[in-house]
């Protein structure tokens, strides 16, 4: 790569090849950590950190078959599958994320897509949230376009839809829906006027190809995500992949490995928030800081997942 590959590129590009991707993630570790920081403080406050509280506002019994997920009806985690949590007992939860200090405030269901009957309670939940000053974010699986424009009209800051992995990749980990019912769940968030969330998950087995493919389908898209969550598997027993990958040198991603990762994200999509999300709990000391110091990262504190 030349040195001039950042220098004369715009702002913000559309146009990343994986060539350029690989070549990123192949710089001497320094050099990267340069250009992410450098890319960081040109666009957001040095050492700034969002924090973030998830709510999981409906638990367990997904049809999905997500393989690292222990809310999929498919694993065998000894998880419940609950109700949809009444809206007072969300606000209360999103009251005490706030008192905590969070900023934002994410709710969670375990559904493949949201049941129209059940659109009342969230919207409902969203307008609350959105009334104590926080910053509202749900994920509750595909979206058709009239219920993300009932989220839009609620006030919804950003919904949280992730692609995973790289489109090669993905079958690998989920078969119940394709990358492109993700894709076009975006869409449909994007057509509503809602910023987009939308990351993935590094570790689940994949090779630096995947992790190239992964960053490339998000740098891509006609307008990059807001919000980049990025993702360490906690493989959990039950799941496909906690499974396949305990006690084996692939259950955990190399911590240099993860940090190349978040550095990549944070060049190839500069104006975006990028996070550290799951996974933060296993990583060292060392680990948490040196990702942190290299992109715009948020903490995201879960209060039941």
């Amino acid at each position: 790569m030349t040195d001039t590959l950042l220098a004369d590129s715009p702002v913000t590009r559309t146009d990343w090849t994986r060539a350029e991707i690989a070549a990123l993630f192949e710089l001497p570790f320094d050099e990267l950590m340069f250009r992410a920081q450098t890319v960081h403080r040109a666009h957001h406050a040095a050492g700034e950190v969002q924090l973030c509280t998830l709510l999981s506002i409906k638990t367990g019994g997904c049809p999905e078959d997500c393989g690292y997920c222990s809310q999929s009806a498919h694993a065998d985690t000894g998880l419940q599958a609950e109700k949809l949590m009444e809206v007072d007992e969300v606000l209360a939860a999103a009251a005490a994320a706030k008192a905590s200090g969070s900023q934002r405030f994410c709710m969670g269901a375990a559904w493949r897509n949201p049941k129209d009957r059940d659109m009342d309670a969230v919207v409902e939940m969203v307008a609350g949230v959105k009334a104590m000053g926080l910053e509202t974010c749900m994920t509750l699986g595909m979206l058709e376009p009239h219920q993300a424009e009932r989220l839009a009209e609620a006030g919804l800051d950003y919904y949280n839809h992730n692609i995973d992995t790289s489109p090669e990749n993905y079958g690998n980990v989920i078969t119940t829906r394709t990358f492109e019912d993700r894709l076009d769940t975006l869409d449909h968030v994007r057509a509503a006027g809602i910023n987009v969330c939308c990351g993935g998950i590094v570790g689940m087995g994949e090779t630096r190809a995947d992790r190239v493919g992964f960053i490339h389908a998000l740098a891509t898209l006609p307008r990059h995500p807001e919000s980049v969550p990025v993702n360490a598997l906690v493989p959990v027993k039950g799941t496909v992949l906690g499974n396949m990958l305990a006690d084996t040198p692939l259950a955990k991603i190399d911590d240099i490995e993860f940090v190349r990762t978040v550095a990549v994200a944070r060049i190839t999509m500069p104006m975006s928030m990028v996070r550290l999300s799951a996974g933060r709990e296993s990583m060292s000391e060392a680990t948490q800081p040196c990702a942190s110091w290299r992109a715009r990262t948020a903490s995201s504190l879960a209060t039941s997942c």
